[in-house]
């Protein structure tokens, strides 16, 4: 079988191998491939791997030999998964690899709000303390967590972990879901949206991208939080409006945020949010830990190896 993976840096910019790959088939990767780049790499392939790299209809009808596709990642909205099954192409994803990294980052973002650590090193590293007439020094109110609210939307396995670790800082947690939760972890308690949004000293996002929840996070749902409270989303940029945002941050409609993810990826240099206040942002790393993209490359592998073998898994086209 000829393989192929189109996009494959950022899984493994070479702290990881491909071998387990590579024993499956006569494999190539490319770091990188363009648009206009897809076609030709990936006309003898009977097997594609992307990541963010789009196989639209017009491609995939350019790649006659093509028989599987695999995404390296979660959300598989980079391929056109009804005309994969319309030609019998199993498309699969990688549903669970980085759930303890992308909510160890939920936190991470949540402490530098609460403490600006990146700040206080900086003004020490430029002489500041070593001037100071005091023994200590803060620019900003620090926060303590133990007795505020986190407020969690989107109650699957991220959700559950971050829900795990604002209990461990003493924090009280509120959830909301689509779905209707069987179970539900002793010091969680489900609340609609608004509820959540009015009580939550933090608010986290952790919902799958639809159509019903795009722009969710707009200036009217904004207004409705505490001025105090601070928005995370590591989940979906879109979910968030950032013009709405931008605002409402300058304006003092909320006190801060945290965000891992943006509706356009790389941004703009002129977006809006990139200049907004009290925004921490950062460049979509929240699954990258060598641990979680261990588990995604094992995964990704072992998917390929179950179609070879007639037993395709998680199959998200089916």
């Amino acid at each position: 079988m000829k393989i192929v993976v189109l996009d494959g840096y950022t899984l493994n910019p070479g702290d990881l191998s491909w071998d387990g790959l590579e024993a499956l088939g006569d494999c190539t990767v490319y770091e990188r491939s363009a648009p206009n780049e897809t076609v030709e790499r990936a006309k003898d392939a009977e097997i594609v791997l992307v990541n963010k790299v789009v196989l639209n209809a017009d491609r995939m009808t350019s790649l006659p030999k093509l028989k599987y596709i695999g995404v390296l990642a979660t959300g598989y909205n980079v391929v056109d998964v009804e005309v994969a099954k319309s030609r019998g192409i199993p498309v699969t994803n990688v549903p669970v690899y980085g759930t303890r990294s992308v909510a160890q980052m939920v936190f991470a973002h949540v402490l530098e709000l609460a403490h600006h650590v990146a700040d206080h090193s900086r003004s020490v590293r430029e002489g500041r303390w070593s001037r100071s007439v005091d023994f200590c020094y803060w620019d900003t109110p620090l926060i303590e967590l133990d007795g505020l609210t986190m407020g969690i939307v989107g109650f699957g396995r991220i959700g559950r972990a971050v829900a795990g670790i604002a209990r461990a800082f003493g924090m009280n947690v509120l959830a909301h879901d689509a779905f209707p939760q069987a179970e539900v972890p002793e010091g969680v308690e489900m609340a609609d949206l608004d509820t959540l949004l009015r009580s939550s000293d933090v608010v986290s996002l952790h919902c799958p991208l639809t159509a019903e929840n795009k722009g969710m996070m707009n200036a009217e749902r904004l207004a409705t939080m505490k001025p105090t409270a601070f928005l995370i989303n590591t989940s979906r940029g879109p979910l968030v409006v950032e013009k709405d945002l931008a605002d409402a941050l300058n304006n003092g409609v909320i006190a801060g945020a945290g965000l891992d993810v943006l509706d356009t990826e790389p941004p703009p240099a002129d977006s809006p949010i990139l200049k907004a206040k009290n925004c921490h942002i950062t460049p979509h790393i929240a699954w990258a830990t060598r641990a979680a993209r261990a588990r995604l490359m094992d995964t990704a592998v072992e998917n390929v190896r179950a179609f070879l073998s007639g037993t395709p898994q998680n199959v998200v086209n089916a």
